[in-house]
């Protein structure tokens, strides 16, 4: 890195990217690159100094991304191979690494704590950032959605050694991270599209662990389906809502609060209030909470820390609440995180109607996984269900969300994407409205309120 000064994107406004891009940039270093369509992260990016483009147009690099001796090329797998960007720098000799692979060298420079997992990666890593930002350990973290709590999905520190990860899964990217400790959430079989098989989807996992570093430690999910390869000196712990080293007891619900009790190998930490408070996040807290007392963090600490957690955009997000009407939106895109959340939200509101609204992401997921999806969305009272988003993946014969529609037991409704704010606007039975997938349906959010608004 000691030649470079220009860093190029090539898809900047992914999550995981655009963490990287503002880390360059507070290096002072010049951040371009391109994406494929405009969205408030890439808009802040540009306000950060980034210059960005929507074009997949060589002409519109910035010159100074054009020397191969001084620019790194960043790209994300999610980025098709037949982009012209890509073929440019492959051509003429630049320097391409993965995003993966650039933040595994930034990994190396601390004590990584790497959280994976099918799901609740995102929650947990984020709790375990927030934690340590409020404690006297304070860290530096990249992470997989923006928290509320900062505005950023990125912090950085310049006292801390610790560097809290959200490690993905996704084309084996966490097998270039230097995990001091890990956390592993669950290991429910996805992205078979890339892995294949549900063995190889956990060999996977097994190969993560074996990369945490002599001295650390690996904080594994109570009954996970999982064989942990650990180097001698890592200390494995197990942990769940209600089982394993560590756990929550006492769990009590109150006028819409959620407290419990933490228990650990050597204390039990009495009064932990959830600042987002719904049962799943009892689970993801135990698990953060587990990887900051093993580095010190105190009780005192940890019990500020998951109270004024404010969560992470687009993870269980309250966008309105009113006692006529609640809307919720989620990440959750595969069939164990639909059940996870709409039992939650259930929960919550046991005597009002649910109504999700579900988008579909990928063919092969949807392919792979739909009578999973199916039997998770008819726990709705009602579902309107849209089209599948493609994301990186090209169409597939016969793989529509009709497949899914069709075994869905509840009430249900199906439309595109252009459709669905009409139905809304004629709609005036909603009680509670949970949006869901992890597509573009996040630039409907506002428009969506917004409806549910004039119909209070």
């Amino acid at each position: 890195m000691d030649n470079i000064q220009s860093i190029y994107f090539i898809g900047i406004g992914g999550i995981g990217m655009s963490n990287l891009a503002r880390y360059f940039a507070s290096k002072g270093l010049r951040v371009a690159g391109y994406d494929r369509t405009e969205t408030p992260l890439t808009k802040e990016l540009v306000k950060e100094g980034a210059a960005i483009h929507y074009m997949d147009d060589v002409n519109l690099i910035p010159d100074y991304c054009k020397d191969k001796e001084t620019t790194l090329i960043v790209y994300t797998p999610a980025v098709p191979k037949e982009n012209e960007e890509v073929q440019f720098f492959e051509k003429n000799g630049f320097v391409i690494e993965k995003r993966a692979q650039v933040l595994g060298k930034i990994t190396q420079q601390g004590k990584a704590l790497c959280c994976a997992g099918t799901h609740g990666k995102t929650t947990t890593s984020s709790m375990l950032a927030h934690i340590l930002k409020q404690s006297h350990l304070d860290t530096s973290a990249f992470l997989g959605g923006v928290l509320k709590n900062y505005g950023t999905n990125l912090m950085l520190s310049d006292k801390s050694e610790y560097i809290v990860v959200e490690a993905d899964e996704y084309d084996r990217s966490f097998h270039w991270l230097h995990p001091y400790m890990a956390l592993i959430t669950s290991v429910d079989p996805d992205h078979l599209d890339i892995y294949g098989t549900e063995e190889e989807y956990l060999k996977s996992f097994e190969h993560f662990t074996s990369l945490i570093q002599p001295g650390g430690a690996l904080v594994l999910k109570h009954n996970a389906k999982l064989s942990p390869k650990l180097n001698k000196d890592v200390r494995l712990f197990t942990y769940s809502q209600d089982k394993g080293d560590f756990h929550a007891k006492n769990i009590r619900i109150d006028n819409g609060e959620i407290y419990f009790d933490f228990v650990t190998p050597k204390e039990t930490i009495d009064n932990i209030q959830l600042g987002v408070p719904i049962k799943i996040n009892i689970e993801n807290g135990v698990g953060a909470m587990a990887l900051a007392w093993l580095n010190g963090a105190t009780a005192d600490e940890l019990r500020h820390g998951m109270a004024t957690f404010q969560g992470a955009k687009r993870r269980f997000d309250f966008l309105l609440k009113t006692d006529k009407l609640v809307m919720i939106d989620d990440y959750a895109h595969h069939p164990e995180e639909l059940s996870a959340s709409i039992s939650s939200v259930k929960e919550l509101y046991p005597d009002k109607k649910v109504t999700g609204v579900f988008q579909p992401h990928l063919y092969t997921r949807t392919r792979d996984f739909a009578d999973d999806f199916a039997r998770s969305l008819s726990l709705l009272d009602e579902l309107i269900l849209l089209d599948i988003y493609p994301a990186r993946e090209k169409p597939i014969e016969g793989v529509t969300s009709k497949i899914i529609y069709d075994k869905v037991t509840c009430p249900k409704i199906m439309c595109n994407k252009e459709e669905l704010l009409p139905l809304l606007e004629g709609k005036n039975d909603i009680e509670v409205l949970l949006t869901i997938g992890a597509g573009d349906i996040d630039q409907l959010l506002e428009p969506i309120r917004e409806i549910l608004e004039q119909n209070l």
